[in-house]
C-alpha cells in the first residue's frame, strides 16, 4: 500500500503540489475528484484493508455513503443488512435499481464482498426470541445476531480493518419523552447504543493493530431538538459517551481507535420516520454558518472515511460535527427579531 504521508521537500520546505479540482452536483451526490498536475499529494488510501458496515438497507442514507468513500479510497467492504430489509434490498441490488448510486469516479460500480442478515439488537442466539425466530423473514436467515456475524467474518474474512455502525431505532420516536413507556425508551437505547457497544466487544478481537469504529450520532444528544422523542436523544447521548469510554478500554486493550460523526439532518428514507425531518433540514439551512446547500450524504462518507484512514491514526474518542457548523449556534437566526440584523 502506499505511503500514508507523502511530500516533497525542499531546503527544508515542503512543496505543495496545485491541485485541479472538478465537482459534479446533483440530487443525490457531491462529487469532488482531484488530480495532481505535479509533486505528491496527501492520500487516503485503504488498499487492502476491510471495512465492515452495519445498517445499510438502501442507496439513500449515511451507510450507503460511507460505504461508498470507502470502496473509492480502496477498501474492500461488507455489509450487514437489517434482516426484514434483506431481501429487498439485495434484490433492488441484483436487479439494477442502484446502479447509478453504485457509480464510482472511474466508471465501475461499487461492488460489495458480501451482504449478512444482521439485526443487532441480539448479542446471541439465546437473546433471540421464539416469536422472532419463527418469523417467516427470520426463519430464512440464520446467525444474525452480532455475535454470529463476527464469527461469520472471522470465518470468511479472518479479520476487519473497519467497522461503522450506521444503525438507530427508535419505535416510539415521535412520542415526547414526558409520553414514552419504559419499553420504548429502553428499545431505543438497546437498538442505537448497546448495539454499538455490542460490537465493539465482537468485533475488536478480530480487528487488526490501527483499526477503526466509526458511529454515527445527532446534535440532539446535546442539544433539545423538539421532537426527536422516544428516548433516541437520550440514546444519541450515551453513543457519545460510551464513544470515549470504549476509546480507552478498546484502544488499551486492541490498540484500536473509536470516534463518532455528528451529521446534520438528511432526508433519507430511515430519517422521514422522525416526522419532521424536511422541517430540520430547512432549519439547518436557514441557521447553519454554511447555509448555502443541504448536506450531502458523501461529505459525511468522506469525513468517515478519513477518521477510518491512516491520516486520522491519533484521533480517537472524538465527536466530529459534519453539519455545516449548525452545532456552534445559540440562537436559531431566522427567528423575526433578527430580520433587522442578519444581511444573509
Amino acid at each position: 500500500a502506499a505511503r500514508a504521508l507523502s511530500f516533497k521537500t525542499a531546503f527544508g520546505k515542503s512543496t505543495v503540489p496545485k491541485v485541479s479540482q472538478s465537482f459534479c452536483n446533483n440530487s443525490r451526490a457531491l462529487c469532488v475528484s482531484a488530480k495532481a498536475d505535479s509533486g505528491n499529494v496527501l492520500p487516503i488510501d485503504l488498499r487492502g484493508k476491510r471495512a465492515f458496515v452495519a445498517g445499510v438497507a438502501d442507496d439513500q442514507g449515511f451507510g450507503w455513503a460511507i460505504s461508498k468513500a470507502l470502496t473509492q479510497a480502496g477498501a474492500e467492504v461488507i455489509l450487514g443488512t437489517w434482516v426484514p430489509a434483506l431481501n429487498i434490498f439485495e434484490t433492488s441490488l441484483r436487479r439494477g435499481k442502484f446502479d447509478e448510486s453504485r457509480v464510482l469516479s472511474d466508471g465501475s460500480l461499487m461492488e460489495f464482498a458480501k451482504v449478512y442478515a444482521m439485526d443487532a439488537v441480539y448479542d446471541s442466539p439465546e437473546d433471540v426470541p421464539e416469536s422472532v425466530k419463527t418469523n417467516k423473514r427470520y426463519a430464512a436467515n440464520s446467525e444474525f445476531t452480532v455475535s454470529e456475524v463476527a464469527a461469520k467474518v472471522k470465518e470468511d474474512f479472518g479479520s476487519i480493518d473497519i467497522v461503522v455502525h450506521s444503525l438507530a431505532n427508535g419505535p416510539e420516536v415521535a412520542k415526547p419523552l414526558l409520553e414514552t413507556s419504559r419499553g420504548g425508551y429502553l428499545a431505543a437505547v438497546s437498538a442505537s447504543t448497546y448495539s454499538f457497544v455490542s460490537m465493539v466487544q465482537r468485533f475488536a478481537p478480530i480487528m487488526n493493530e490501527g483499526g477503526s469504529f466509526i458511529s454515527l450520532t445527532y446534535l440532539a444528544g446535546e442539544r433539545v431538538v423538539p421532537g426527536y422523542g422516544g428516548g433516541m436523544s437520550s440514546a444519541k447521548a450515551a453513543l457519545e459517551s460510551d464513544t470515549k469510554v470504549l476509546a480507552w478500554e478498546a484502544g488499551r486493550k486492541h490498540n484500536v481507535r473509536v470516534n463518532t460523526i455528528s451529521a446534520g439532518p438528511l432526508g433519507s428514507r430511515a430519517a422521514k420516520a422522525i416526522g419532521f425531518i424536511d422541517d430540520m433540514i430547512q432549519y439547518s439551512g436557514k441557521c447553519s454558518p454554511l447555509s448555502q446547500r443541504e448536506l450531502q450524504a458523501e461529505e459525511v462518507g468522506n469525513v468517515a472515511t478519513f477518521l477510518c484512514s491512516p491520516l486520522a491514526s491519533a484521533v480517537t474518542g472524538t465527536c466530529l460535527y459534519v453539519d455545516h457548523g449548525l452545532h456552534i449556534m445559540g440562537l436559531g437566526v431566522d427567528s423575526p427579531i433578527f430580520a433587522d440584523k442578519i444581511k444573509n
